[in-house]
């Protein structure tokens, strides 16, 4: 079962602080928008494969992990 938009923000937002990552350095390593992280974070959107697979490299994790 996969996670919803909110229980992948809060684990996008538990990766990009273990990293210590700002939610622009997150965004511009991406190729998104600080505002669209943000609301990837609040639970807001639902990415696509395509974004998932930029912010689990730019994180250095796996989709799967992402997705955990």
């Amino acid at each position: 079962m996969s996670p919803t938009p909110k229980q992948m923000g809060r684990r996008l937002k538990a990766l990009r602080r273990k990293r210590d990552l700002s939610r622009q350095e997150l965004a511009k390593k991406a190729g998104v928008s600080r505002e669209y992280v943000r609301k990837l974070e609040a639970g807001l959107y639902d990415p696509t494969v395509g974004t998932l697979e930029k912010l689990a490299k730019a994180l250095g994790v796996s989709v799967t992990e992402l997705l955990q």
